[in-house]
């Protein structure tokens, strides 16, 4: 049995990107309150892997969590996909017109503004988790609330579902990562199946520097799919740069790595992995 870092609790959309990832596995969840945790969970045990939320196609990159995986010293061994649907579930005895109170959280509440304009009475409360406000308004037996969260949910804490897709915009996904141990990725990927890589590198503050490291990339055939800056904190105006690489020849993806180290400083490899297409 895996045991996965999450975060937020079971019914979560951390949760199902973890179970659809290990789909064929048994696994154990570790549910953590934020982030820091769950690193701080994978630090503590190192056989505990890691499902990280890193972008969504609408609230954008989660920009803390780059900086948390860098300085975390785990590896990346893949990613899933996910189509976020959210839904309004409530206790079993109430109806619509019984809601005045609606908790999430913030980010699941901005992808469903339209919906909640159509409930004006209701009071927006926001939350550390999705599944987690379910889970309160059940364990506390607050009528009159709702929680917009994953509709498996529902029959984890009894609750049911008034909405389904209220999600603003249904072309809705985010990204996770997989992340474990250094000492334990190269048992838990292929090399053979491994398309993509994630890097982190600052380049030097001189001109066209960047511009010459995407050139190597362009010449080697790799295809850079995201490229994200985050500013080098007590160095002011340089940039971390967090890129992600897909390619089809591992010689030519690692020649190119090769070539840009000279270009480049605090190269790291923060992995190479499957891509979930």
């Amino acid at each position: 049995m895996k045991k996965v870092a999450i975060q937020g609790i079971q019914g979560c959309f951390h949760d199902i990107a973890a179970h659809k990832y290990f789909k064929d596995e048994e696994i154990e969840l570790v549910c953590c309150e934020t982030f820091e945790d769950l690193f701080r969970a994978m630090h503590n045990d190192n056989s505990i892997y890691g499902m990280c939320a890193i972008e969504n196609t609408i609230a954008g990159s989660l920009l803390h969590n780059y900086e948390l995986l860098r300085e975390s010293d785990m590896t990346i061994i893949g990613e899933q996909k996910i189509h976020v649907e959210h839904s309004l579930l409530c206790l079993p005895d109430d109806n619509e017109e019984d809601i005045v109170e609606i908790n999430t959280h913030p980010v699941a509440l901005m992808q469903c503004r339209q919906f909640v304009k159509t409930m004006p009475q209701c009071k927006l409360v926001e939350a550390n988790d999705t599944a987690g406000s379910a889970e309160m308004i059940k364990r506390l037996n607050l009528h009159g609330h709702a929680a917009i969260c994953a509709k498996e949910a529902a029959p984890i804490y009894g609750m049911k579902v008034l909405h389904e897709a209220i999600e603003d915009n249904k072309h809705n996904f985010t990204r996770f990562l997989v992340l474990c141990d250094p000492w334990n990725a190269e048992k838990m990927r292929e090399k053979a199946k491994c398309n993509k890589s994630s890097l982190v590198f600052s380049v030097h503050h001189e001109c066209g520097q960047l511009s010459q490291v995407l050139s190597i990339f362009s010449f080697y055939h790799i295809n850079m799919t995201k490229i994200q800056s985050l500013p080098i904190i007590g160095h002011e105006w340089e940039y971390l740069f967090y890129v992600d690489l897909t390619y089809t020849d591992y010689v030519h993806y690692r020649q190119s790595i090769d070539a840009i180290r000279p270009l480049t400083q605090q190269l790291t490899i923060l992995g190479e992995y499957e891509s979930d297409n």
